[in-house]
């Protein structure tokens, strides 16, 4: 959304990005190093380019090398303070919402902490200098990374800085990615990706047993795409409700979603892995209730590892040997 001024406070936004990354680059603001490696996952613009399921789409990968790891991640929207591990049968006002989920789906140790060399320091002392994977990692330089992944869409590639668009930094920030990953049908033409590896990712739905016609209603960052996502599945909601991205359900949003499905005159509910994640105890009030579980497939999976995990041991070559294969 642009208001008056806003490409000046864009500028001035981005002269800050800039500076702060030099800073780094020249080490006059340190970034503190783990004895495991640290594999980032981030990404340029705010919200909505799908790290949580990539991260779960990596970690399968990784299990099926039995290869031990992490996931260290801030815990955007928890209420609680300081290093936590994250308990599956937890609470999202506990430990955020996405570090929940991926607890959830990928049954390994999930640490958040606002400082996560902290929670780094804390898995590694209770599970030993394992491989950790950073949630939205990319422009949180105050941690060492051995190797960086950045996830851009198509909008990325046209969108503006904040607070005039969604950007975080500019496209030049690329630069120090490692591998970048096009998502949601991306254009490697539209990035610069010269000397970068450049992966390909697909992201699709699971449908199971949705009602004929739901109402569909979501908290995320991009609810339309999610909508649209359902329409090319063959799902036709009746209504649609959206609420903010990580929204907290309480008792007047069910009140409002069971309003709308008797003035619709729909026989269901339909709504994403995050949001039943979100709705807690309310889950029962909204049955029936489907569950539509995002699907991320990294083609070429087996070379991507062999890449990532290749280019980690030679960066850590001369250092503390760290096994990253059984």
């Amino acid at each position: 959304m642009n208001f008056p001024g806003s490409a000046a406070f864009g500028y001035l936004f981005g002269a800050g990005v800039r500076t702060r990354n030099a800073f780094y680059d020249r080490q006059i603001l340190p970034s503190r190093k783990l004895q495991g490696p640290v594999i980032s996952v981030g990404n340029l613009s705010v919200g909505g380019s799908g790290k949580t399921p990539f991260i779960i789409a990596l970690g399968e990968l990784l299990k099926a090398r039995n290869i031990k790891f992490d996931v260290l991640s801030r815990g955007y929207g928890r209420k609680t303070k300081g290093v936590l591990d994250v308990d599956p049968r937890g609470s999202p006002h506990d430990f955020g919402d996405e570090p929940l989920l991926i607890a959830q789906r990928l049954n390994i140790p999930v640490i958040v902490g606002e400082d996560r060399y902290q929670a780094g320091l804390a898995a590694e002392t209770k599970f030993g200098p394992q491989l950790h994977l950073l949630d939205d990692g990319f422009q949180h330089r105050a941690l060492a990374r051995d190797f960086d992944i950045v996830l851009v869409t198509p909008d990325d590639s046209r969108d503006r800085l904040l607070p005039a668009g969604r950007l975080r930094e500019p496209l030049s920030g690329l630069k120090r990615a490692d591998a970048i990953a096009l998502m949601s049908g991306a254009a490697k033409e539209s990035f610069p990706v010269d000397g970068k590896l450049v992966w390909q990712v697909r992201r699709g739905i699971e449908l199971q047993q949705v009602p004929s016609r739901p109402v569909a209603f979501c908290g995320i960052a991009r609810p339309q795409n999610f909508f649209a996502q359902l329409r090319t599945a063959g799902i036709e909601p009746v209504a649609e409700a959206i609420y903010r991205d990580h929204h907290s359900y309480e008792e007047k949003d069910i009140h409002e979603l069971l309003y709308v499905r008797q003035q619709s005159e729909a026989d269901g509910f339909v709504t994403t892995e995050k949001d039943f994640v979100n709705l807690g105890p309310h889950r029962s009030a909204l049955e029936p209730l489907a569950v539509v579980p995002v699907k991320m497939k990294i083609l070429d999976a087996a070379n991507v590892v062999d890449t990532m995990l290749q280019v980690i041991q030679e960066r850590r070559h001369g250092r503390e040997k760290i096994t990253l294969t059984p």
